[in-house]
C-alpha cells in the first residue's frame, strides 16, 4: 500500500518551470494569431508567470528566452521577478532567427556566422551570472535540406567545438542542456536530431552537460520513457520540455494528447530517483500553443503534469517487483494501471487546500478578475509574440 502522507508531501515540493513565450502570441507557420492582455515586454510576462505559480503553487520559476525577453538591466529583472514572488529559471539561447543561420548557426560552414552563435550563446551565460540561473538551455535549428548539402561529419565536429567553448565558460553550479529535435525547420538531416547524438556530446563534455528531453521532438511511436530511465541511469537527463503532440513538434498543453504516456513517464521520473528538489531533473514546460487562452493554458498544464506524478507516486512498488520478479506479465501491468486510473483529483484539491490555495486553481483565476485587468491595461505598445 501506498501511503498517501508521503504522496502528498513529496507533491508538495514539485517545482514547475513556465516558459516566458508561452505568455506572448504564437500561431502556425501561417499566422501567429493575437490575443487580448497579452505581455508587452518581459516584466509583464513575469507578472503573468507570477498568476500561474499564485493559484497552483508548483510554478516558481519562468525560464527566459534571449534575445525575446531582452532588458538592459538582467539584475534589475530577477529583482523584480523575486518581488512578484517567482524566479528566474533557466535561460534558453536563439541561434535560428537571425538571416545569417539560414544554413546552421554553430555548424555553420562559415567561421564568422559560428562565431558569432557561440557569443551569443556566450552572452546568456553572462546573463546566468546576472539573473541567477543555473542552466542554459541549447537548442539548434541546425541541418540540412538536401544531401550533399554540407558534410555531415564536419558539422559535428563545429557542434563539438563549439559546445566546449560554452562548456568551458559555465561558472560552478551552472550547466546546460542540449536538446534534440527529429526534424524541422532541417528535414534532410538535423544536426542535433535524437537523444543519442545529445548525450554522446554531453558524455564527452562532463557533468556539466546534460541531455534535456522534449517531449514533442520524437518519431511517432517513440517510446519516451525508454529514454528517461536509460538517462537517468546514465546521470544524463537534465530536465524535460514538457507538451503534447499528435504529429509533429505541436507544443499542445502537456498531457492532453496522450495522458497515459506522460504518467509512464513520470513513473520512470519517480523509479529512476529523477523526482524530487535533490535530484537535479528539471520539469519545464513548453507548451505554447495558438487558440488556448495563455495563462489558462499553462495553469492547466502544471495541473495535467500534477496529476500524471500523483499517479506515479501511487505506483505499488513492492507489488510491481515482486509481480516482475515472478514473470507475473498480467499482474505488473495490473499494478501499473491500477495507478494510472485512480482518480487523484480529490488528493490534490485537498492539498492545495493545505497549501493555502483554492482546489481548483482554474476556477480560481476566472474569478480573479486578472484578464479582465491586463485586457483593459495592456493597450498599446507591441504585444510579445514569436520573435518578440
Amino acid at each position: 500500500m501506498t501511503d498517501l502522507t508521503a504522496v502528498k508531501a513529496a507533491l508538495r515540493t514539485q517545482h514547475i518551470e513556465t516558459p516566458s513565450w508561452a505568455y506572448g502570441n504564437s500561431g502556425t507557420r501561417f499566422k501567429v494569431f493575437a490575443q487580448k492582455g497579452v505581455p508587452r515586454d518581459p516584466q509583464e510576462k513575469l507578472a503573468d508567470a507570477a498568476q500561474v505559480h499564485a493559484y497552483t503553487g508548483v510554478a516558481p520559476t519562468v525560464a527566459l528566452h534571449i534575445p525575446w525577453d531582452k532588458v538592459d538591466d538582467y539584475a534589475a529583472l530577477a529583482r523584480y521577478a523575486r518581488d512578484l514572488g517567482v524566479g528566474i529559471g533557466a535561460i534558453n539561447s536563439n541561434v535560428f532567427q537571425d538571416d545569417d543561420y539560414k544554413l546552421g548557426s554553430v555548424t555553420h560552414p562559415d567561421p564568422a556566422v559560428r562565431r558569432k552563435a557561440i557569443d551569443h550563446l556566450l552572452e546568456c551565460v553572462d546573463i546566468m551570472d546576472l539573473t541567477g540561473s543555473d542552466t542554459l538551455k541549447l537548442w539548434f535549428s541546425d541541418g540540412t535540406n538536401y544531401p550533399g548539402q554540407d558534410d555531415i561529419r564536419a558539422r559535428q565536429d563545429r557542434l563539438a567545438e563549439a559546445l566546449a567553448i560554452v562548456y568551458d565558460r559555465l561558472g560552478e553550479g551552472q550547466r546546460f542542456l542540449l536538446e534534440y529535435k527529429l526534424f524541422e525547420p532541417a528535414f534532410y538531416m538535423t544536426d542535433v536530431p535524437d537523444w543519442g547524438t545529445a548525450y554522446a556530446h554531453c558524455l564527452k563534455l562532463g557533468p556539466k552537460a546534460q541531455v534535456v528531453v522534449d517531449t514533442g521532438h520524437h518519431a511517432p511511436g517513440t517510446n519516451i520513457e525508454f529514454i528517461v530511465a536509460f538517462l537517468l541511469r546514465e546521470g544524463k537527463l537534465g530536465g524535460f520540455d514538457f507538451n503534447s503532440r499528435f504529429y509533429a513538434d505541436d507544443d499542445l498543453m502537456v498531457g492532453s494528447a496522450d495522458p497515459f504516456q506522460l504518467f509512464r513517464i513520470m513513473f520512470e521520473v519517480v523509479r529512476g530517483g529523477g523526482y524530487g528538489p535533490d535530484s537535479g531533473v528539471a520539469f519545464m514546460l513548453d507548451q505554447c500553443h495558438n487558440i488556448e487562452p495563455k495563462i489558462p493554458g499553462q495553469i492547466r498544464s502544471v495541473m495535467n503534469v500534477q496529476e500524471a506524478t500523483a499517479k506515479a507516486l501511487l505506483v505499488d512498488r513492492d507489488a510491481l517487483a515482486a509481480a516482475q520478479q515472478a514473470g507475473d506479465v498480467l499482474g505488473a501491468n495490473a499494478v501499473l494501471m491500477d495507478a494510472y486510473n485512480t482518480d487523484v483529483r480529490p488528493l490534490l484539491a485537498e492539498l492545495r487546500e493545505e497549501m493555502g490555495l483554492d482546489p481548483d486553481p482554474m476556477a480560481a483565476y476566472a474569478r480573479s478578475g486578472y484578464f479582465e485587468k491586463i485586457a483593459a491595461e495592456r493597450v498599446g505598445g507591441t504585444q510579445a509574440g514569436w520573435g518578440a
